[in-house]
């Protein structure tokens, strides 16, 4: 006790001690902020993570290729005023969910969403993360649902050049899980390594535009018509942790549309 009162009044009428004592005082109190900081941030991230889910889920809500101008019966006169933006009919709705399980490195590849048939999931749904296409739900329990990925041999969808439009059918060869394989190019495409390729708008799971990857390698088959691209997935299928689903609220009536015509003339 003694010790420290005469410290005391050495630091308080010596300014030269003054002042090492504060730097020595200030060093430590600051190394313990910045320890007390680091262990709050981490703790901070599950919300900082939840939070950047729901504000990203805001914006592709409102996304231009979730929306189809209504058809009409009566001809339309196109002048200076533009169409009421109010006709516009949503076609596609995202819900957030959280991946509970994946798979890589299996031949058929599938991940575990926890969001199901109670959150409004349904079957046929296509599924994207921030960065691409995932995949589409196939089975859907309560609260969880299994999603085939593109990581899968029979996943196939229908991609496009986003530079000049062509399209083609993107599939898995079950080899390295960075890169799938794009088919039915042609030869007349203008093609670059590292191009874009989205989904197509003719594709009823998932709006147009969407990240599917880029152009890693061109295979020239001499004996067709047709290039062969292998594709880095946009999607890094080792960490995804948040996907989106989507839902085609016109997914019904255009199935049973197609199938019928299939069925009148077989």
């Amino acid at each position: 006790m003694l010790q420290i009162f005469a410290l005391s009044f050495l630091f308080r009428y010596n300014k030269f001690h003054e002042a090492i004592f504060l730097g020595v005082a200030g060093e430590i109190t600051g190394r313990l902020d910045e320890k007390y900081n680091g262990v709050e941030y981490y703790f901070q991230l599950k919300r900082t993570n939840d939070q950047l889910v729901r504000e990203n889920l805001q914006l592709r809500q409102q996304l231009k290729e979730n929306f189809e101008n209504a058809d009409s019966l009566r001809k339309l006169i196109v002048d200076t005023v533009q169409m009421d933006t109010a006709r516009r009919i949503q076609k596609y709705f995202y819900l957030e969910a959280k991946v509970v399980g994946n798979s890589v490195s299996s031949q058929a590849n599938f991940l575990t969403i926890h969001r199901g048939a109670l959150q409004g999931v349904k079957p046929n749904s296509g599924v994207v993360s921030p960065q691409g296409i995932v995949g589409t739900v196939v089975n859907v329990s309560s609260n969880y649902s299994t999603v085939m990925s593109l990581l899968n041999p029979q996943y196939k969808v229908v991609v496009k050049l986003k530079k000049t439009g062509e399209r083609g059918t993107v599939e898995w060869d079950g080899k390295n899980p960075m890169y799938v394989t794009l088919k039915d190019i042609p030869k007349s495409a203008k093609l670059s390594l590292g191009d874009s390729i989205v989904t197509s708008p003719t594709s009823s799971l998932f709006p147009g535009n969407i990240m599917v990857g880029t152009i890693a390698e061109i295979v020239d088959d001499k004996s067709s018509n047709f290039y062969t691209l292998k594709l880095k997935t946009a999607t890094n299928f080792f960490s995804v942790e948040y996907v989106y689903v989507i839902e085609n609220a016109q997914y019904e009536e255009q199935k049973r549309l197609e199938d019928s015509t299939r069925k009148k003339f077989q």
